[in-house]
Order: structure tokens, then sequence, then C-alpha cells
């Protein structure tokens, strides 16, 4: 049986007892290394788990399945996931792979920033499309996630925004020449995000009337980091002031707020950079 098993969000002990009960059993242990990550690392787990785990990176996993699969028919193999195991489409494709190769699978859950994000105060089936914000670089600046926020805000609904996370990549001049050599991992922060949010109103701006748009720099946004961890923070504001937040370490996650009830103010007052601001919002929101 080949398993896949979610970690949650914070750290080794996070995993379920289910979960556990197969890592300790199972042939091999492969853990995911590239779409998320704990608080701590693979040795960490390893000394929780009281066995040897395999770093399965994205090339193994998208392109050396095989690797994966060899075993999983007379033997149980694990495959741990940070979060829930279906939190990333990549889990998707290797459960269909796994069943074209006769192999049965079974999920075992976890939390995942998916559902997690309800921390913050804003209720989640207030929530719309989710959306990926990536690095920008000199010469690529997507914005095609605007749209999507467009439709979330239209309808009242608020937006989370996954950030970018940059683990064992290539520079284009490495990749020409088939050289092994990876970037430093990068993880993208709330600040960094609401910045290029702001860039992208200053374009739109040069296309579209002021009402238009879907957000501006003073909509109400909540940044993340390291949920479900014992240092998560939380930080609410508008989009501008969330552009200097400093939430130290990955993983950072953003959401957009729609339309808000008095409940979800007053719990985002409670982690306000600015009290006031929720203070008048919630004085509209009594006078409606």
């Amino acid at each position: 049986m080949l398993y896949f098993i979610g970690l949650g969000l914070g750290d080794a002990q996070d995993i379920t007892v289910k979960g556990l009960e197969v890592v300790k059993r199972a042939k091999k242990v492969y853990l995911e290394a590239y779409t998320s990550i704990l608080t701590v690392g693979k040795e960490g787990l390893e000394e929780f788990y009281g066995r040897d785990l395999i770093l399965a990176d994205r090339d193994m996993v998208e392109q050396q399945s095989d690797e994966l699969f060899r075993d999983a028919h007379a033997e149980d193999i694990a495959f741990l996931v940070v979060g829930d195991p279906f939190g990333a489409t990549t889990h998707t494709d290797l459960a269909l792979r796994a069943r074209r190769e006769g192999i049965e699978y079974k999920v075992i859950h976890n939390a995942s920033i998916m559902n997690a994000i309800g921390c913050c105060g804003l209720q989640l089936y207030n929530f719309g499309e989710t959306v990926s914000i990536v690095f920008w670089t000199d010469t690529w600046s997507p914005d095609s996630y605007y749209d999507k926020i467009a439709s979330n805000m239209r309808n009242g609904l608020h937006s989370l925004c996954l950030l970018d996370i940059k683990v064992k990549e290539q520079s284009i001049e490495n990749m020409m020449r088939g050289r092994k050599i990876y970037e430093p991992p990068r993880y993208m922060t709330v600040s960094q995000a609401a910045s290029q949010l702001i860039k992208i109103l200053e374009r739109k701006r040069e296309s579209e009337d002021q009402e238009n748009l879907a957000f501006t720099e003073d909509t109400v946004c909540v940044g993340v980091a390291r949920v479900g961890s014992d240092t998560q923070q939380m930080a609410a504001g508008t989009l501008q002031q969330l552009a200097s937040v400093d939430l130290g370490g990955p993983l950072h996650s953003l959401v957009i707020a729609g339309k808000m009830h008095p409940l979800e103010l007053e719990m985002l007052r409670l982690i306000a950079i600015e009290t006031s601001l929720f203070d008048r919002l919630l004085e509209q929101a009594e006078k409606r």
C-alpha cells in the first residue's frame, strides 16, 4: 500500500496517531521536500519518528515516481507531505499515476493552511478561490491572479493568497548548461507579496477607472506566518501597512479581505497593526 500522510503545519508532533503508526511500520518513508516546510527539519522528524526518511525532491516526485512505486505492490510505503496530502496538485497527479500502476493508496489527512487560515478570525465559508502569488523577476512579472481576486471581491469573498517558495531551483544559465547547481532557497514574505500587489494596482490605474479596481492600498488584509507553530504571528491592516510589516521567517500567507461580518472585524482587531482602523469599520458596520 502507498500511504499519503499529512504532517500538519507545526512540528514533528503534529502528525496524527494513525499516520505515525504507518510511518513506524512502513518499509520506506519519503518526505516531500519542495511544496512546503515545517519548523523542524528532516533530522528533527527522524528523531521523533525513530527512523530514517528519504528526501523526495521535485524531480523524484514528478519524473521518477517509479522509485516511489517500486515496492508498494508488496510493502507499505509512506509519502509524507507538510499540511494535507492533497494541498498541492502534484500529489493528485502522483495518486493517479499510482492507480495506473495498479498500486492501491490510502490518504491520512491533516491540517493545512486551507483550513487553518481560520485562525486569523475570517470565517472559512466566506473565502473564495485561492490564488498563488509568484516571485517576479527582471523580465517576468505576471498578474493573472488579479482577475481571480477581483472575482472574489465582487462576490464579497476573502482571497487566500499562497506565497511563492523557491526550493532547489536552477538559474537559467545553469539550466541551459545542464549544471546541477541550485539557487539558495527563497520564501516570499507578506511584505513582498503586498508590495507586488501595490505595483499591480499602479499598472491597473493606467487602464482602469479608480472605481473599477478590485482593491486598493486601503483594503483590509491579513498577513500570517508559521501558522500552527509556537512562533505563529498574524497582523491585520491595510495592504499598504502590510507592505512594511515584518512577520519573521517562513512560511507566510496573505489574505485580502472581502465583505466582513462584525464578528470578523472584532477578531481582526485583536491582531490589528492599528486598532483605530477596525474601530472605524465596526462603527460603520453597526450603522448599516
